[in-house]
């Protein structure tokens, strides 16, 4: 369930702060081939399972873009802002991508508030996401991702 805050300000002095985790998010062949049309990436360690399964990980991975991607998918589950009359993804600091994403694989994400400050009449946090692969001790990536909310 999402951390929610009434207002963006409401994220001042937050820092250091844990977020709940989202929910487990399966990763089929059906959505790394979906993400490989969509960007033109068809590299055979994504869409070719027969060839996949002798390569060095045994069955074909996520792009590490796709998992990237999901991202958008796991913060509204983790955190909630409301009352601002804009949101903007500003971008990200630190990406890091540091085990694959093996087909049939469940990830999900979990966060914790790094920064906020007042930018330009907003409020502007990072939050540090990181997604686990379950069964895994290792997550797949970390990503500290910016998002700036302009208050009501």
């Amino acid at each position: 369930m999402a951390v929610i805050f009434e207002s963006p300000r409401d994220l001042i002095g937050k820092d250091g702060a844990a977020l709940d985790a989202s929910d487990w998010l399966t990763i089929d062949q059906a959505r790394i081939d979906a993400f490989a049309d969509c960007t033109g990436d068809r590299q055979w360690i994504h869409v070719d399972p027969a060839r996949a399964k002798d390569g060095p990980f045994g069955a074909t991975i996520a792009h590490g873009y796709l998992t990237l991607s999901l991202v958008n998918y796991f913060l509204p589950q983790m955190i909630e802002v409301q009352r601002f009359s804009a949101g903007v993804n500003v971008g990200m600091d630190k990406t890091r991508f540091l085990s694959p994403v093996l087909v049939g694989s469940r990830i999900r994400g979990t966060g914790e508030i790094v920064k906020v400050e007042e930018v330009k009449g907003a409020i502007q946090s990072t939050v540090r996401v990181t997604i686990e692969i379950e069964s895994s001790e290792k997550p797949a990536c970390i990503i500290d991702t910016i998002s700036r909310y302009y208050p009501e």
